[in-house]
């Protein structure tokens, strides 16, 4: 998938940056110089040179939070087929879960 059609909005459909409590978004295991911001802000994420990369091991935990209720459509995740996510799982409404936490879910 190319950049362009991995970061096109279907018609009808809107970003939802605008709409993230950014103080509130947490990352847990991201490296501190490769950040949650490179896979979500504008201009970052359209970057190939720019990725969130874990300092760990292969897991990232990620919280984004909403200002309001929004109705998700679609999560877009790219990365080199090689180094890109294999699984990815997504839980609404839960709020700071931890790696033990999840891994029971």
């Amino acid at each position: 998938m190319s950049a362009e059609s991995a970061s096109a909005i279907p018609k009808g459909q809107v970003d939802l940056l605008d709409s993230i409590n950014w103080p509130e978004v947490e990352c847990l295991n991201q490296k501190t110089n490769r950040p949650i911001s490179y896979a979500l802000k504008q201009g970052y994420r359209e970057d190939d040179g720019l990725s969130l990369v874990s300092d760990t091991d292969e897991q990232l935990l990620i919280y984004i939070p909403f200002k309001h209720a929004v109705k998700l459509h679609s999560i877009v995740v790219k990365g080199p087929k090689e180094e890109g996510p294999k699984t990815v799982k997504v839980f609404a409404n839960k709020e700071h879960m931890g790696f033990r936490r999840v891994s029971n879910l």
